[in-house]
């Protein structure tokens, strides 16, 4: 099976080139870039942080109102159109990749919000981008989650919701002791 019959046309693997006309929204992504990077104080940010530090923001808030469970829900529930439409072209194609491929590669919800991911077939390998937002909003008393808790009372139920409406098993990691996390697909 080719690669056209196997995706969505409008996915591609290059990620290269296409900013003719759009040379200003490259512009402005770069000065945010520099922005973002020259910003030292109270940490050396990153290009994640604000996105990073929203999503702990709604994971405190869950958490704070006994509503954790409710939240992964309410976010399934609002990835359920793209899953269920990846559902039915993994079911088509009988690709499985296709599932990690649409919940980490060419989503800006990942990879946005994790910088890198190791992606090996059947596999996607990252690290949480939460420590160092954790690290420096717990001890201000901003937030009292830890790592470890985001991982099992927010990534890892999300993934696994996404699994179920993909149609596929995920096999999510435990939180590594340098916080790696691992996602197969079977």
């Amino acid at each position: 099976m080719s690669d056209n019959q196997q995706r969505p046309s409008h996915w591609r693997k290059d990620y290269g080139g296409g900013f003719e006309g759009r040379e200003a929204l490259l512009g402005q992504a770069v000065n945010m870039v520099i922005k973002t990077l020259n910003q030292t104080q109270p940490y050396q940010h990153h290009v994640n942080d604000a996105l990073v530090l929203a999503q702990l923001s709604a994971i405190q808030f869950a958490k704070d109102n006994d509503m954790l469970d409710a939240y992964v829900e309410h976010d399934r529930k609002i990835m359920s159109f793209i899953n269920f439409r990846m559902r039915d072209l993994i079911e088509k194609t009988g690709n499985k990749e296709l599932a990690l491929e649409a919940v980490f590669d060419i989503t800006e919800c990942h990879y946005q919000l994790v910088l890198e991911t190791d992606a090996q077939p059947g596999k996607r390998i990252w690290i949480s981008p939460y420590k160092k937002s954790l690290d420096a909003c717990t001890k201000v008393g901003m937030l009292d989650l830890t790592e470890a808790e985001v991982h099992e009372r927010w990534t890892k139920p999300k993934l696994l919701a996404y699994a179920e409406d993909l149609g596929v098993e995920f096999r999510v990691s435990d939180l590594g002791d340098d916080g790696t996390i691992t996602c197969a697909v079977f």
